[in-house]
């Protein structure tokens, strides 16, 4: 008899298991898809210390933001230089949301805001590539 209630527990735990990884991906079907947003910053002095201060500019305002899967800010990879690498930027911001509510949350979150507005007078051009998609697991 022990057995038998031990299987039926291994049972209920795996289906229960099961039935919330369904959930679970039925929920974010319902989201909709990420967003990506990247950004690329060209300075108007490229020098190594403003490239630093943009950078920590987007650690400070932007990292933390609700419904970010992903964060990254840094410098272009200045050893990398195949034909097809645009190498016309100095600095990349690059974000992941789980929905299009959380992007527009951050877009008109008050740190975004004083991100911008902070640092703007640094830019000669910012280039900014949206994108949505599903994530997919390997």
């Amino acid at each position: 008899m022990t057995r038998v209630s031990t299987l039926l527990v291994a049972i209920a735990v795996g289906l229960t298991a099961v039935l919330s990884a369904a959930e679970r991906a039925e929920r974010k079907a319902a989201a909709g898809p990420h967003i990506g947003h990247m950004v690329y910053f060209k300075l108007k002095d490229a020098s190594a210390a403003n490239k630093q201060k943009l950078v920590e500019a987007c650690d400070k305002y932007l990292s933390n933001h609700e419904g970010t899967v992903f964060y990254a800010a840094g410098v272009r990879a200045e050893d990398i230089k195949e034909p097809v690498s645009d190498r016309d930027w100095d600095v990349a911001l690059q974000l992941v949301f789980d929905s299009k509510a959380a992007y527009t949350k951050y877009a008109k979150h008050p740190e975004h805001l004083k991100f911008i507005d902070e640092n703007k007078a640094l830019w000669a051009g910012v280039r900014v590539f949206d994108s949505e998609f599903t994530p997919t697991k390997k």
